[in-house]
């Protein structure tokens, strides 16, 4: 009894059997016959169309089952079914020789595009799965994958695909993406320059550590002077540029000034710290030790206000006071100038600019250095440096340039300041 049941599970039945066991009608001899792989690939087309869910799922898994019912299993209203098929699939693709992807069936590739364009992101993303490190696959299929609007699906190829080029990055991060998608981005192995710096731009707090993290990356000197300068308030920032492989001690002592006296200590013991600036670095840690690490805010000094108002004045008049001589204060962090050169050229009076810079309200700051005529670059930094705007919470340039609200809903925000 034993050896006839190990000959019924190891031996092929013939076609003429197979067909038989379609006719009876079972359920449990259709399921067996779906999952093995010696099963008669006619059987195998026909079982696709089974209306037993369980039985589908198991063609959509079985290697043996011809592409032409893949073809129809792929628009199959079961979830599962096409999920199955995906991974299927997906797992084929990768291992084909250069041989077979030579001879690769039009119909495969048909089925793995379908696959990735799945309404299901489930499906999609077990195709990225597999395809995230292929070299042999359709590169326009990749590309679908790394546009996708949900993370899960894009981030697998964004962060390994050999097939997406530094301009296939350029282009995805300049359609604006969240933090999830940039951050697969940050985290490439050798990762290029342009595209360290494209992910800097963003000042997405996730994606800039992320990017930080990667010492891999080439991040060029300027762009890291970038990132430090707006990494005051930022904290997940701080840890990874204490620990960046490469910093002149002129970053250091600038990193030194707003991160804590633990990192600073790290900081300390690098072994690119000149001796000077490493016993500068120890004595403030000495001093620090033992005081409230928060300063509480100053008021403003009158005489450094009066002199940014002049100064503000001065430009407005001459035709001065634009884009990049504010660009300029907010890099020194000249409140004072600030404050009055966004007054005259707004027309609201400083002491409205003065409470919006105060509210950290990210949608007031923006339509007010609209209305002042900043670029957007500018107003992401004023969010960010004077009006101290959470860095996840800063409303950022669309297409890296522009203003991400309309100009009625900017209108509308500054109705409410007047």
């Amino acid at each position: 009894m034993l050896k006839s049941l190990l000959d019924r599970i190891s031996k092929p039945k013939s076609y003429e059997e197979q067909r038989n066991t379609l006719e009876k009608d079972n359920t449990k001899e259709r399921l067996r016959l779906a999952r093995r792989e010696d099963t008669q690939p006619e059987v195998l087309y026909y079982l696709a169309d089974d209306n037993v869910p369980e039985v589908r799922r198991a063609i959509a898994s079985n290697r043996s089952t011809p592409r032409q019912a893949d073809a129809k299993l792929v628009q199959d209203g079961d979830d599962e079914v096409r999920y199955q098929l995906a991974d299927k699939i997906g797992c084929l693709v990768p291992e084909w020789s250069a041989e077979q992807r030579e001879k690769a069936e039009a119909l495969t590739i048909t089925v793995l595009r379908q696959l990735a364009a799945d309404q299901l992101p489930r499906v999609r993303a077990i195709i990225s799965e597999h395809l995230k490190s292929a070299d042999g696959v359709p590169k326009d299929i990749v590309l679908q994958l790394a546009r996708d609007l949900e993370v899960i699906v894009a981030a697998p190829v964004l962060q390994f695909s050999p097939l997406l080029s530094d301009q296939d990055l350029l282009e995805i991060i300049a359609a604006g993406r969240e933090a999830g998608t940039l951050s697969a981005i940050a985290k490439r192995r050798g990762l290029g320059g342009d595209v360290a710096d494209a992910v800097a731009q963003t000042l997405d707090a996730k994606a800039v550590a992320t990017l930080l993290a990667n010492d891999s990356a080439q991040l060029r000197e300027d762009t890291l002077d970038w990132i430090i300068d707006n990494a005051t308030t930022v904290e997940p920032w701080h840890k990874p540029l204490v620990k960046w492989p490469s910093l002149t001690d002129g970053a250091i002592r600038r990193i030194a000034g707003f991160v804590a006296t633990s990192l600073v200590e790290t900081l300390c013991s690098r072994n690119d710290i000149d001796a000077a600036t490493a016993a500068d670095l120890a004595k403030a840690v000495r001093e620090e030790i033992g005081s409230d690490s928060t300063a509480e805010k100053k008021s403003p000094d009158p005489e450094r206000t009066d002199s940014g108002k002049n100064a503000a004045t001065a430009l407005f008049n001459s035709g001065g006071l634009n884009d990049e001589t504010l660009q300029e204060a907010i890099d020194a962090g000249d409140r004072g100038f600030i404050v009055h050169g966004i007054a005259l050229n707004s027309g609201f009076s400083a002491d409205v600019v003065d409470e919006v810079l105060d509210s950290a309200n990210a949608r007031a700051v923006t339509a007010l250095a609209w209305k002042a005529d900043l670029s957007m670059r500018t107003a992401m930094q004023l969010q960010l440096r004077i009006a101290r705007v959470r860095p996840q919470s800063i409303l950022n340039a669309r297409d890296g340039i522009d203003y991400p609200l309309s100009a009625a809903e900017l209108e509308q925000q500054l109705k409410r300041l007047r």
